[in-house]
């Protein structure tokens, strides 16, 4: 694996709801997802100028879906986001075309939260999360941002949970409030 791409997440972490651990995502999986993202990320970057921005909410286009995967382009305007979720059970790579995107993720143990972790994505970077992987992506930066992102299998359903802030800075031992399910086909 390059050094420009990092594997999200703890593999023995169980998820927010969970109490096993998930199976860690395999290398020939990340390998696999992150040989796709690359190639459609390569495509993107050569026709940035057609590229759409929304100055509601980050705008999102199917690029690519097969039995077992599928391929998002998303841009991101200055201060848009995803709130805190997970990929309903999908592993998944992004890979930043343009821009810098800021991801937060949850860090989840067997025994217990233990809070939030944050990070700046340059163009190039490429990030690789297992099926109960929890974070949030916001363009935090003052210039748009583009992104290819790849799930396996295709997602279906993302979990909304409470991005409140302050209780993610400290450990907790308790479930991670859902807000809600956004689900494909309803909500994009």
């Amino acid at each position: 694996m390059s050094s420009d791409i990092t594997v999200a997440g703890d593999p023995l972490a169980a998820p927010p709801r969970l109490a096993v651990p998930p199976a860690p995502v395999t290398t020939p999986t990340v390998a696999r997802l992150a040989g796709l993202a690359a190639r459609h990320a390569a495509e993107v970057a050569a026709s940035l100028d057609t590229v759409r921005y929304d100055p509601v909410s980050r705008w999102y286009r199917l690029l690519h879906s097969a039995d077992d995967h599928e391929v998002w382009l998303l841009s991101w305007l200055p201060g848009q986001g995803t709130g805190l979720h997970d990929h309903g059970g999908s592993s998944g790579v992004f890979t930043v075309v343009a821009g810098e995107l800021h991801e937060r993720s949850l860090v989840v143990t067997p025994l217990r939260r233990a809070g939030a972790r944050a990070r700046v994505l340059g163009r190039g970077a490429t990030r690789a999360f297992g099926p109960s992987y929890v974070h949030e992506v916001t363009n935090m930066g003052t210039e748009p941002a583009v992104s290819v992102h790849v799930y396996a299998p295709r997602l279906t359903a993302m979990n909304m949970y409470d991005a409140d802030h302050e209780a993610l800075g400290r450990p907790g031992d308790g479930p991670l409030p859902r807000l809600g399910v956004e689900r494909s086909g309803e909500h994009w």
